[in-house]
């Protein structure tokens, strides 16, 4: 049975939805709180570096979950999501995941995860372009294209995956646990792709601060850097490609 790329979403059913995820959030943030990879009193983040910023003003790991659900869990945006963004996105998300395509670095019998996919635009992008294994995490999952996940701590085994994709680094609190997932659950030989930006600064919603490329490919421990390029990605102007050891390093 093929999936629809599109939600098919009514607006009674979209209410409903929204109306439902809003009376999860309480049990969301708790749930997040518990399997929270680091402690409240480590909440200020880490991995910074001259190159790399981490915001400061959150109290404990659950407040920050907290913050970033209220993005996620946003009526009017997860409308805008569902509908009008759509297939704007999914076009813009297909032409990268083709281009990926053509260098080698992505091919239809992968198994891809897209990091902090909300409803899953490039999930239906690379159902789209033909990589018919792919899944979306996100900390709400948006069945069936979205799984629920954190992503400094993924729900996934060990090399899940052949192909990595986010454009929400900016949003990790812990960009060191968010780099260190992305290598536990991709197979060796596997590649990762990031879309950052280097010369504007996030949203309300960003934790932190990226001032050069090496902020980001440095703290991919296990993983050589294939190349970067500029990128028009949604208010993102970076992509940084990495390709998993196939043997692990030595420290």
């Amino acid at each position: 049975m093929t999936l629809p790329e599109k939600p098919l979403l009514k607006p009674f059913l979209l209410l409903l939805s929204i109306s439902f995820l809003l009376l999860l959030l309480p049990l969301l943030s708790h749930s997040y709180r518990r399997s929270s990879p680091h402690s409240a009193a480590a909440a200020a983040g880490g991995a910074a570096t001259p190159l790399l910023r981490i915001r400061p003003g959150y109290k404990s790991y659950d407040d920050y979950i907290k913050h970033q659900l209220n993005k996620t869990l946003n009526p009017r945006l997860r409308r805008v999501w569902a509908t009008r963004d759509w297939d704007r996105k999914v076009l813009v998300f297909a032409r990268f995941f083709s281009d990926l395509k053509s260098q080698g670095l992505l091919s239809n019998i992968s198994r891809a995860l897209c990091i902090g996919a909300r409803l899953g635009q490039e999930v239906a992008a690379l159902r789209r372009v033909g990589v018919a294994d792919s899944i979306g995490m996100d900390l709400v999952p948006a069945p069936p294209l979205v799984a629920a996940g954190d992503f400094h701590s993924q729900p996934f085994p060990n090399a899940s995956f052949d192909f990595e994709f986010s454009n929400v680094f900016d949003h990790a609190l812990y960009p060191d646990r968010f780099a260190a997932e992305i290598e536990r659950t991709l197979r060796p030989g596997g590649v990762a792709v990031l879309h950052v930006a280097l010369h504007r600064r996030g949203d309300k919603y960003s934790a932190n601060d990226l001032f050069g490329v090496d902020g980001v490919v440095g703290l991919f421990k296990q993983s050589d850097l294939v190349r970067v390029s500029q990128v028009d990605g949604f208010g993102l102007d970076t992509e940084v490609v990495l390709r998993r050891n196939k043997r692990q390093r030595l420290s």
